[in-house]
């Protein structure tokens, strides 16, 4: 498993800012950082790939996905994403920025949270437009001749960026997007599962964080996931379990810890169940991956 922790520093587009914009690959990457991207990675930035015309197809957390024209996939940190092949038919736009340059941005963008389990994002004719202008503006920005342009500028338009991405993950997916109630107590449980994942919280101390009863929990988390509660929150970690043990050679006790189980042997038998493979078998298949 390639690290990926320091990467996005080599091929920042400015000084001030961790964040990198390509148009159609006409920027080359230095080979040795080219390699890793091929390979499934464990990512330590934000990545997002916006296909203007052509089809590609990624790997996130295990799933491929493709994209076509109109469409943008993207990965979060600590994500396992790999890269196809350059398609020389393909044209789009890859951006690329960190948890500091994302906090320098003056609003939050509740899409990054990934809430509907889905990191593909679709734009209606007259979005894509705004966006591959808005695109065209940073590359431009970005690599222009002369001084470099004013953080300022930059973090103007990508807020602008992200706020179209925001607002075209949620189009058509629920009825008031993030405005929702509902969808909102969804996001801050998510939150919270993230924010505590290794404490192994129970669902009634999560409802009360969020000054909701196990039941209406139940209800929210069911309806936007299709899950229960406690469930969500067993396949979340059980998709960390895979992430750590693709990229470190931890053993299953100390990986069991790690995630908050103090018997390793009930870690084992819940990984079984969750992902119908024992953890040796998933590492035997991972080696048998990365051989062929």
């Amino acid at each position: 498993m390639q690290e990926t922790k320091g990467l996005l520093n080599r091929i920042t587009h400015h000084d001030k800012l961790s964040l990198t914009v390509n148009e159609n690959c006409v920027i080359s990457l230095p080979e040795d950082i080219l390699q890793k991207l091929l390979q499934p990675h464990k990512l330590a930035h934000y990545c997002f790939v916006f296909i203007d015309q052509g089809s590609e197809t990624y790997k996130v957390d295990l799933k491929d996905i493709t994209i076509a024209d109109s469409q943008l996939v993207f990965g979060l940190p600590n994500q396992i994403f790999t890269n196809p092949p350059k398609n020389q038919d393909t044209q789009g736009y890859k951006i690329g920025f960190d948890e500091n340059t994302l906090a320098l941005l003056p609003q939050s963008y509740p899409f990054l949270l990934d809430p509907l389990n889905s990191n593909t994002i679709t734009f209606d004719p007259v979005s894509k437009q705004r966006v591959k202008a808005v695109f065209s503006i940073l590359f431009q920005l970005l690599h222009s001749a002369g001084n470099q342009k004013p953080a300022e500028i930059i973090l103007a338009h990508l807020n602008a960026l992200l706020t179209e991405f925001n607002s075209a993950y949620f189009e058509h997916r629920v009825h008031d997007n993030i405005s929702d109630p509902k969808m909102s107590k969804y996001v801050e449980f998510r939150l919270a599962v993230e924010t505590h994942l290794t404490e192994q919280q129970d669902v009634f101390t999560i409802a009360e964080s969020l000054a909701m009863t196990t039941s209406g929990l139940y209800g929210i988390v069911k309806e936007f996931s299709g899950l229960s509660p406690k469930e969500w929150m067993t396949n979340r970690l059980m998709l960390e379990a895979q992430r750590r043990l693709r990229y470190s050679t931890i053993s299953v006790k100390e990986l069991a810890f790690e995630l908050g189980f103090n018997d390793p042997d009930y870690f084992s038998r819940l990984f079984k169940k969750n992902t119908g493979k024992s953890v040796s078998t998933f590492l035997e298949d991972l080696r048998d991956l990365s051989s062929n």
